[in-house]
């Protein structure tokens, strides 16, 4: 699947849609509703595309989804057009969102068929780092561990690192351990996709991820990773019976398995495209100036062709002046 100008801007629609939508009713406590008006712009501008979309990770099986469901076929394109995949999560951190607070957005990856893990809609444990310490991290290793050898990596102290770990009673011995290790501990509400992609990225002052959190959004991080030469390691983790039926109705015969980045995300064709909603670490959220326009922030990615692009785009208004600021 090589990218073209028309698919490139294409997805990039599709996340400064969801973005836009779900912007509008930031800050007012109506989580539900951000996030339906973000899956039902998404949805749209994804049948718009000239191509044959299959939704491997969306909101979820289709009779809890009305839309964006897992197994949902979109786009616009004949028998002819290009097959892919697709994964979404049209906003990540609805609580972000609704409340105003930083690193809400709007995500995407794509990928030719099979290019995808279809991870169930349950938790699993994750460590997430950049280049720079790719290769010296285990999701078995101790704590401790794996923070000195992050720290050789980057040729710091390990007091000089900053660890995001989501904000939750399932992490408490966790957090005692990475701040028994001395390193710093960036608490954060939600968003562990956003806080994954700033710790690939140089300049952010997040060096890792650690924790428990939604086995969809360790796809969508993979992906990244994959366009970003960061790491992700990944443990499905099951909650209770129905959730360990789901594992082996999906065919996950070893739930103790740990996937690593290539087979969470083993395409060869990998897009990815991510746009802010709030204000982030490295996206800006979608600002709205008179007359109906507004202004968005977006990642976009292309694993084959190798390019990372951060694109700054103004929707103009139905009148009145476009405003550069």
């Amino acid at each position: 699947m090589s990218i073209d100008v028309g698919l490139e801007q294409g997805l990039i629609r599709v996340t400064e849609a969801a973005a836009v939508a779900s912007a509008h009713t930031m800050g007012r406590g109506a989580r539900d509703e951000s996030d339906r008006v973000a899956v039902e712009a998404m949805r749209t501008e994804l049948d718009r595309l000239d191509m044959r979309c299959r939704i491997v990770i969306g909101e979820g099986e289709r009779d809890q989804a009305p839309m964006l469901y897992v197994g949902e076929e979109l786009g616009g394109g004949d028998e002819t057009a290009p097959r892919i995949d697709i994964a979404v999560d049209p906003l990540e951190g609805t609580n972000l969102c609704a409340t105003g607070a930083p690193g809400a957005v709007a995500v995407l990856a794509a990928s030719e068929e099979g290019g995808l893990l279809h991870a169930p809609d349950i938790y699993m444990e994750k460590i997430v780092v950049g280049p720079t310490a790719r290769g010296r991290v285990h999701l078995d290793a101790p704590v401790a561990e794996n923070l000195r050898n992050i720290a050789e990596a980057f040729d710091r102290e390990v007091s000089d690192l900053t660890v995001v770990v989501l904000e939750r009673d399932r992490h408490a011995q966790l957090i005692a351990d990475i701040r028994a290790a001395g390193a710093r501990i960036r608490l954060i509400g939600d968003g562990d996709l956003s806080a994954g992609i700033a710790a690939a990225v140089r300049g952010t002052g997040v060096h890792a991820v650690f924790g428990i959190g939604g086995a969809p959004e360790g796809v969508l991080a993979a992906a990244a990773m994959r366009c970003l030469g960061g790491e992700i390691q990944g443990r499905l983790h099951a909650r209770d019976a129905a959730q360990k039926q789901r594992l082996v109705d999906l065919g996950i015969e070893d739930p103790d398995r740990i996937y690593d980045t290539r087979e969470l995300a083993p395409g060869e064709n990998i897009l990815f495209a991510c746009s802010g909603v709030t204000d982030g670490e490295l996206l800006r959220g979608v600002r709205f100036f008179g007359g109906h326009g507004s202004r968005t922030s977006t990642l976009f990615m292309s694993l084959a062709d190798r390019v990372i692009r951060f694109v700054d785009t103004i929707h103009r208004p139905d009148d009145g002046p476009v405003i550069f600021r």
